[in-house]
């Protein structure tokens, strides 16, 4: 069983920056495509950046230019840096894996999340 957990929340002032990460772990498993997405209370949970082992990273429209994604695959590990803060982007993030365990059965993970608060 593939398992996520995300470190790096926290308060920060308008403008500042935070930079997330997210440790994948567990046994046999390959990770093909990981990705960050974020939810406000009472708002459908929404999409923010993806990086696949192989193949061009993606992003929203307004995490692009302030938001980079990257991974290290030796780790497990993916990043998300945000920069230029703003109070809009606070939000619980979430961590999101997809790949194969055992070389045969697909999986979908999601971490518990890690609050990012944006307030002076």
């Amino acid at each position: 069983q593939v398992q996520l957990v995300e470190s790096g929340g926290g308060t920060v002032a308008p403008g500042g920056s935070l930079t997330l990460s997210c440790v994948a772990s567990g046994d046999a498993f390959t990770i093909v495509t990981q990705s960050w997405y974020r939810q406000v209370a009472g708002k459908e949970r929404e999409f923010v950046a993806q990086i696949p082992t192989m193949g061009p990273m993606d992003y929203a429209d307004f995490a692009r230019g302030r938001f980079t994604i990257w991974q290290d695959t030796g780790k497990n590990t993916v990043y998300l840096q945000m920069n230029n803060l703003e109070p809009e982007d606070t939000a619980v993030y979430y961590c999101n894996a997809e790949g194969v365990v055992d070389r045969i059965s697909p999986y979908k993970v999601w971490g518990q999340g890690t609050l990012v608060t944006v307030s002076s």
